[in-house]
């Protein structure tokens, strides 16, 4: 699927998707002979998790951590949990 067919699955702007591209946060798309970003739906995936976490506040540093988390095929799901539950009493502490 092409960017735009990806930033209406994911709700995020193109220009989002260039930008976490750009910070190498998501797998880097294939690229086709006319310079068109090809993705696949792990890249659905990878978006999803990077929109709703910065939509609660995980910093692009913490978001990468996470990332690292879903691609490791020998994760545990408790891993991201602790993650995630750190982050939210981090949030509420601070308001």
């Amino acid at each position: 699927m092409n960017i735009s067919e990806i930033a209406t699955k994911t709700g995020l702007t193109t220009k989002a998707i260039r930008f976490y591209e750009e910070k190498d946060l998501i797998t880097p798309p294939h690229r086709g002979e006319n310079g068109y970003r090809y993705y696949l739906p792990q890249h659905i995936e990878e978006l999803t998790l990077l929109k709703q976490a910065r939509e609660v506040g995980f910093s692009l540093e913490e978001c990468r951590s996470l990332l690292m988390l879903l691609r490791n095929p020998s994760r545990h799901s408790a891993d991201v949990k602790e993650a995630t539950l750190k982050k939210v009493a981090e949030i509420e502490k601070n308001h």
